[in-house]
């Protein structure tokens, strides 16, 4: 892990040395009716603000960054007894607040990245001790890389056509057999996505297919499965000092489909989790 984070520093060295490069940054925030990753319900009304520094050359960049998600329901996470006695939490304050450390470089097209997911329910903030601890103390913490390539360096700025590949390396990602024992799941998520953007009419639009490749708990799959159809329309504001955007948002996960898990509900059920079928409407500021 250490050895991945220091090459990916290493590159952006390499970059920073050999190009003529700009200082750049991204800051802003979301306010969503719900919190989606992935095609996964992960919370209800959620301000999601988000930070990334780094430098951009003509072909290349380089971001470290952190991003946030504070629920509305989060404050009460754990307080009080638990609904169902036999249940060591509540289902109705299920998520906490989250915060991922994100470190990304790309060069024409090709990107290679590392994310690392913190939810703030006490646990440690680290997620790479042996497997024996992280199970032991109830760590919740992940953390993944990735690699991608993005084809808009070599056609349009204006489209988003990738392809990218996250694999979880450390942290709470097991799988059990029939014995109980636990091992490491490597839970993956293959992403093809596409998207366009209107510039004269400050629209964008965007889809994407998200795949598992083998069984993961992470995502709730047995085997190879779709476990994510989405789709995105945004508008955005260009104003003085920052950008306004609206955008409504729609997931679908095919994987396990059927009349009880599809559909959208509000709030107050822990069932929430594992419905196929999200939808998100949201608000953005950007600086």
């Amino acid at each position: 892990m250490k050895k991945g984070l220091l090459a990916v520093v290493l590159l952006a060295t390499a970059m920073i040395a050999k190009a003529e490069v700009n200082f750049a940054y991204d800051a802003g925030a979301e306010l969503v009716s719900a919190y989606i990753w992935r095609g996964q319900y992960n919370g209800g009304l959620s301000l999601q603000p988000d930070l990334e520094i780094g430098f951009d050359g003509e072909h290349s960049s380089f971001r470290a960054g952190v991003w946030g998600n504070i629920g509305a329901s989060d404050w009460g996470f754990r307080k009080g007894l638990p609904i169902d006695e036999e249940a060591d939490y509540n289902p109705n304050t299920y998520f906490v607040p989250e915060l991922d450390v994100i470190l990304s470089y790309s060069i024409y097209g090709a990107s290679v990245g590392l994310n690392h997911y913190y939810y703030c329910d006490g646990s440690n903030f680290f997620s790479w001790q042996k497997m024996e601890k992280i199970i032991e103390d109830g760590n919740t913490s992940v953390t993944e890389v990735w690699l991608g390539y993005n084809f808009a360096e070599w056609i349009s700025d204006k489209l988003d056509l990738h392809v990218n590949w996250n694999t979880t390396v450390a942290g709470n990602d097991f799988v059990w057999d029939d014995e109980d024992n636990a091992k490491r799941a490597w839970s993956s998520y293959l992403e093809v996505g596409a998207g366009f953007t209107f510039e004269k009419i400050g629209l964008s639009a965007s889809a994407e297919l998200g795949m598992s490749p083998w069984a993961s708990d992470i995502y709730g799959n047995e085997k190879f499965a779709v476990i994510n159809i989405g789709a995105r329309v945004e508008k955005e504001f260009d104003l003085d000092a920052c950008s306004l955007s609206v955008f409504v948002q729609g997931n679908i996960n095919p994987d396990g489909l059927n009349k009880d898990n599809a559909y959208i509900k509000a709030s107050g059920d822990d069932k929430l989790y594992n419905q196929k079928l999200n939808g998100v409407i949201g608000l953005g500021i950007w600086f």
